[in-house]
Parts: C-alpha cells; sequence; structure tokens
C-alpha cells in the first residue's frame, strides 16, 4: 500500500462527508460506563513533535472548541492492537507476562525504526497527523508479532477489525455537531502537508488501555527498549 496514496484518498472522501454533514459523532466519548478496554502495543512521539501537534490543534480550537482533542499524554501511534478493546475486559484474564515474552521475542533482529509526522488527513469521525515509516522495519515488527502471537495460545484479536498498516496518529474526534465545517476543514487545509517532524523510536510501550487511551485509564505494562 502506497501510504500517501492512501492518507490522500481517506482525506478525499472524508472531507466530502464531512461538508455534506456525513460525518460520524462518538457518543462514548464522555460515557462514564465505557468499559471498553484492551491491550496495546504502541509508540509515542517526542515532545517537540508533539508541541507542533498542539499548535495544530490550537488552530482548530479557534474554529471549533466543543470536539475532542488529544493531550500530549494521550497521542500515539499504534503499532499493534494486540486485544482490542472489548467490554468488561480486565487484566486478571491473562498473564501479561506472556504478552511481553513474546514481543521481545518479535523484536529481536528489528532494524532502527524511523517515522515522519508529515501532513494531516480525516476519518468521517475523526482528524489525523498523517505518520510515514522510512524503512520497513515497522512493518517487519508487525509481521513477525502477528506470526509470533498466532503461532502461542494466548488471547489475542490481531486483525480482526482490520489489518494495521499505517503510521497515523489520531488528534481530534468528533464528539459534538460541528460548528463550522467548512471552516474546520480550511485549517486542516493549511497543515495538509505540514512538517510535523521526524523521530527515532526509542521504546515501544505496552499498555492496559481504553478506547481512547486516555492517561487516567490507562495502565503501563512494559517499555520495551529498542
Amino acid at each position: 500500500m502506497k501510504l500517501q496514496s492512501h492518507y490522500n484518498q481517506l482525506y478525499k472522501n472524508s472531507a466530502k462527508a464531512i461538508l455534506d454533514g456525513n460525518y460520524k459523532i462518538d457518543n462514548q466519548i464522555n460515557n462514564a460506563s465505557d468499559s471498553r478496554f484492551g491491550i496495546t502495543l504502541l509508540i509515542r512521539p517526542n515532545d517537540v513533535i508533539k508541541a507542533k501537534i498542539q499548535l495544530f490543534l490550537d488552530e482548530l480550537k479557534k474554529v471549533d472548541s466543543e470536539q475532542y482533542y488529544y493531550p500530549n499524554s494521550d497521542i500515539h501511534i499504534t503499532v499493534m492492537s494486540i486485544i482490542s478493546c472489548y467490554e468488561d475486559f480486565t487484566l486478571d484474564k491473562i498473564k501479561t507476562y506472556d504478552y511481553i515474552e513474546i514481543i521481545q521475542k518479535s523484536l529481536i533482529d528489528i532494524d532502527e525504526i524511523k517515522i515522519e509526522f508529515k501532513g494531516v488527513t480525516a476519518s468521517p469521525s475523526a482528524i489525523m497527523i498523517q505518520g510515514f515509516p522510512v524503512n520497513d522495519s515497522l512493518n517487519n515488527l508487525r509481521d513477525k508479532l502477528r506470526e509470533n502471537f498466532k503461532k502461542s495460545t494466548l488471547e489475542q484479536s490481531i486483525d480482526s477489525r482490520y489489518s494495521i498498516s499505517t503510521a497515523h496518529s489520531t488528534v481530534l474526534r468528533f464528539q459534538e455537531k460541528l460548528q463550522n465545517p467548512k471552516q474546520l476543514l480550511k485549517v486542516v487545509e493549511k497543515f495538509r502537508d505540514f512538517d510535523f517532524g521526524e523521530f527515532t523510536v526509542d521504546k515501544l510501550e505496552l499498555v492496559y488501555n481504553d478506547w481512547y487511551q486516555r492517561e487516567s485509564n490507562t495502565r503501563h505494562l512494559a517499555d520495551l527498549y529498542l
């Protein structure tokens, strides 16, 4: 898959949906009884990049402050959703160490992972920063994780929703009716090719998380260094 073409097509389709009023509002964001939890292996960009992302979000807030904006603590790239969030999943259902062991095994012989954050795209329910792996290391790691987890007897739902192949980061979700869709997209257009920066991944994090990766609901399980 050519990532740029994928992001472009996604933006084209989603911008039309947003302007036509066919966007999707997430009604679960403020639901205190939302019990969807899972386990995710993720990457966090560095502070310099996160500061640039917040500048972009500040521009969007001027147009529509009522949406759900990700704080720096929650911004991430999903390497692999190992157990996709589902209702009433709790950590006592698994042995965390077994998962850490498989991830460590998968990291053997993985080259340096570098990711470039350049430009923004959209879905019918969110705004995302476009991430581009600089080499094949991230995809190689994902393939090894798929192979090693599928060989195991551990609970997992890898690729059950979709096969992950991008390196984007969701930074805004629609939680209310959009106040000014045209103006919102105007800001997005301004940042369509903005260079947020490139970073080298020094560690991965394994976390127990809610659907939105909120820090308040996240339990850190392990740091895995490259």
